[in-house]
């Protein structure tokens, strides 16, 4: 999945807020890995999404799997970074760090990921996130974010 030359033309909040209208197709990685979530607030160095998760996404030891976890602080940190990122730029994540603080199970109610951009550069980025549940207000993990930002590749 390429970006079309329209959207090698939009910035990354264009790009975010297409997304959240629905105007772009999500990204596969969230079929592929059979986990939801979804926006709930996009602004320039900000991303919030709200989790979807359930016993399909279980480990052996009964809870919902850490990768679960990482996957989504991962891509709302990225969202954060991309942003603030001008046309014509990208990122990828060189670096992620996360710290589970209690298990989450098909049961606990909604989380909210939010993702707050901390430095953009013209190579670097990087940015720092929590998940908190939207019911009890308890921290359920925090992370932070290393990318790396470059040109997207035109071939």
């Amino acid at each position: 999945m390429r970006p079309t030359a329209g959207v090698l033309k939009m910035t990354g909040r264009e790009v975010l807020q297409a997304a959240v209208d629905r105007r772009l197709p999500a990204a596969p990685i969230m079929s592929t890995l059979g986990f939801g979530f979804g926006f709930v607030e996009i602004r320039d160095g900000l991303a919030v999404f709200e989790t979807e998760h359930g016993e399909h996404l279980y480990n052996p030891m009964g809870s919902v799997h850490g990768g679960y976890l990482a996957a989504v602080m991962d891509a709302v940190l990225g969202s954060a970074v991309m942003s603030r990122l001008p046309a014509g730029s990208t990122y990828t994540t060189t670096q992620l760090n996360l710290n589970l603080i209690r298990p989450v199970f098909a049961d606990t109610a909604a989380l909210r990921v939010t993702g707050t951009v901390l430095h953009v550069g013209r190579t670097t980025a990087t940015a720092e996130g929590r998940v908190i549940g939207v019911e009890d207000g308890r921290l359920y993990a925090h992370g932070t974010t290393t990318c790396a930002v470059f040109p997207f590749p035109t071939e």
